[in-house]
């Protein structure tokens, strides 16, 4: 469940993943951030952070990251604190429901949220969404089907996409390296979604 954060000092970790360095952000209770290093919306680590690998929920995150990119995690449980409009809020609370695996598109989240004129208005509040792959965003795609739209890059939406559809369909397996994955399926996403 989303909550209000309380104001505190915000606490960060970066995390290693497989589809590069990650930037945590807590209040100290919940969740308020997990970024890519190269995200178009994410933050910037500011002086009056507090730099704390042990902040909660940093260690129970990065223990469902690492499970998750082992292949046998598919829904994370951890208490979030996200900052947003109600909107935004009702918007990333909807994307946790995207089944491991499955993707929609964004005319179908802005139906499911009782307003399907506003797949536009759900597709910014998507972009915005301040904890990726936890509150997986990477899962929407566009109406005519092709990947559109991931703060941490297109091409790292087709992995994760990717990954997911392998865990579904071999069982648990480790997130491939890029030496260890097929290169032109990440360059050709829409055979990937096509799959899918």
């Amino acid at each position: 469940m989303i909550t209000r954060p309380a104001a505190s000092t915000p606490y960060y970790a970066y995390f290693g993943t497989p589809v590069g360095p990650v930037l945590l952000t807590s209040d100290g209770v919940g969740l308020t951030g997990l970024y890519m290093v190269e995200h178009k919306h994410g933050e910037a680590v500011r002086d009056d952070w507090i730099a704390d690998d042990k902040a909660r929920p940093f260690e129970e995150a990065k223990q469902q990251l690492a499970a998750y990119f082992a292949g046998t995690l598919t829904e994370f449980d951890l208490p979030l604190a996200m900052r947003g409009s109600d909107f935004q809020k009702s918007v990333w609370e909807e994307l946790r429901t995207i089944p491991f695996g499955s993707t929609i598109s964004y005319g179908e989240l802005a139906r499911r949220l009782g307003n399907p004129n506003a797949s536009r208005a759900v597709g910014l509040a998507n972009g915005r969404n301040p904890v990726s792959i936890i509150v997986p965003c990477h899962r929407v795609i566009g109406a005519n089907g092709n990947l559109v739209g991931y703060g941490g890059g297109l091409p790292r939406k087709a992995r994760l996409l990717a990954f997911e559809l392998a865990v579904l369909v071999n069982g648990p397996r480790p997130f491939p390296s890029p030496v260890e994955e097929d290169i032109s399926a990440i360059e050709d996403v829409q055979a990937v979604l096509d799959f899918v």
